[in-house]
């Protein structure tokens, strides 16, 4: 495409398209993204960059597989749309129920299919309000989460999201939403005789005894934080957060839609630490990005409940069930277990957390470089020994994103802190030059001093 050509349609996006984190500004000096291949978008300029985001931490195998095109086409050709009302279903929705009960946690054989993260959040939440009220609990409706959580923008989802940028032009917030802090390393500091894990978890405890452990009835949790900043716990902190749901009869629901389906180097991301959720929610990494579908599985002791002939459990999405978009992720499990792609993403993910700490580790400027499987982050600091964060105002974060997407790596940051989800596709050749792009970036915009 010709640069007229890009910036007729950028004039055209300008006048007639309203964005995900809307900005006129960031529409004017956007790409143009007109074809992916592997790990890589070409721009209407005929850039190519390395997906270093994997789209939005969603194209897993990598853009342009073309067994999921084909899964697509064939189902549309036989059947392009049923119901999944109860009553009403189809056999690619069925097989897959079948395929995610072999492959979550053993105590999870039961979902119910949305068409994405933040619908999945909210299923996560009507269904524990749900069981609570068939068991007798009523009171059980509130949400805890956590402080860098994101959980997803609508109304509901965005009230559990702990990353308060998300809120202001929202408010007031759905009521019965609480936050506790972040079991972040790098900044948490905990009390003495306490390690930094079980204090963090500790703090679940404590705000449960705060609400009354009879009004709560969810913990909501990223297994790793990925938009708050690639943030991974402690290895002693899900286990305690386990024992404390179990203590006071709240449900831990696990947060997959990011860690699900291989992207950590395990199929999902709480088995890193030997637990298993009442609730799981997943989407993203189910079809690689490829056409729109997520969900929720329910442990066995939850399903029991919505089976139990009670009340209808009155929650439904038009999408849910949609025989093309389970069509498209039975393809892409497919691919994932015949290629061996957890294991490969937990061998690529440590090559990319080795180039990143050999390329930037000992820049006075980074405080820590941190990840799990294909999921990194370089956390930017103004003082080293301090951990002082540059202010606000210097916005060194846009400043890096943009030096960044000057040297061919298309990514995102969160405050100054650059985050990385590479597709598992990635040759070293493209994981090399991420880390070369980051390590140009920092000394272009904050040098050595």
């Amino acid at each position: 495409m010709s640069q007229h050509t890009r910036s007729a349609l950028l004039e055209l996006d300008a006048n007639h398209l309203i964005h995900p984190i809307h900005s006129r500004q960031a529409v004017a000096s956007g790409h143009v993204w007109v074809r992916g291949e592997g790990a890589h978008l070409i721009d209407a300029d005929g850039r190519v960059y390395v997906d270093g985001l994997s789209g939005l931490w969603n194209v897993f195998l990598g853009h342009g597989r073309k067994e999921l095109a084909e899964a697509a086409a064939g189902q549309m050709e036989t059947l392009g749309y049923a119901s999944g009302y109860a009553g009403s279903t189809n056999p690619r929705a069925i097989e897959l129920a079948g395929r995610l009960s072999e492959l979550a946690y053993p105590s999870v054989n039961r979902f119910f299919l949305t068409s994405g993260g933040g619908e999945s959040t909210d299923s996560c939440i009507k269904t524990a309000r749900y069981f609570w009220k068939v068991r007798g609990k009523p009171t059980k409706t509130k949400v805890i989460s956590r402080i860098w959580g994101y959980h997803g923008v609508t109304l509901a989802a965005m009230s559990a999201t702990g990353i308060n940028t998300y809120w202001p032009m929202f408010e007031p917030r759905v009521p019965g939403f609480r936050h506790i802090g972040s079991p972040y390393p790098y900044f948490y500091e905990a009390p003495p005789g306490k390690t930094r894990g079980e204090a963090a978890a500790d703090e679940l405890e404590a705000a449960i005894l705060e609400e009354g452990p009879d009004t709560v009835a969810m913990f909501l949790a990223e297994p790793v934080q990925g938009a708050g900043g690639v943030i991974v716990p402690t290895d002693d902190y899900f286990p305690r957060i386990r024992e404390i749901c179990d203590r006071y009869d709240v449900l831990l629901v696990s947060d997959e839609v990011i860690t699900g389906f291989g992207r950590t180097g395990t199929m999902f991301g709480l088995e890193h630490w030997g637990i298993e959720p009442d609730i799981m929610q997943f989407a993203k990494g189910i079809t690689s990005g490829h056409i729109p579908l997520g969900g929720i599985g329910l442990s066995d002791r939850v399903a029991e409940t919505l089976d139990a002939g009670g009340p209808i459990w009155m929650h439904a999405y038009t999408y849910s069930a949609h025989p093309v978009s389970c069509a498209v992720a039975l393809a892409n499990l497919g691919i994932i277990e015949r290629e061996g792609l957890v294991a490969q993403a937990a061998a690529k993910g440590e090559e990319l957390i080795h180039n990143l700490e050999e390329a930037v580790g000992d820049h006075p400027h980074v405080g820590e470089v941190r990840g799990k499987g294909l999921m990194a982050a370089v956390e930017v600091v103004a003082d080293r020994d301090t951990k002082a964060l540059f202010p606000a105002s210097e916005k060194v974060g846009p400043r890096l994103l943009k030096a960044v997407d000057d040297r061919g790596v298309f990514s995102r940051v969160r405050d100054a802190v650059f985050v990385c989800a590479p597709p598992v596709c990635s040759t070293s050749e493209d994981l090399a030059q991420i880390a070369a792009a980051v390590a140009g970036a920092l000394e272009e915009v904050t040098g050595r001093s």
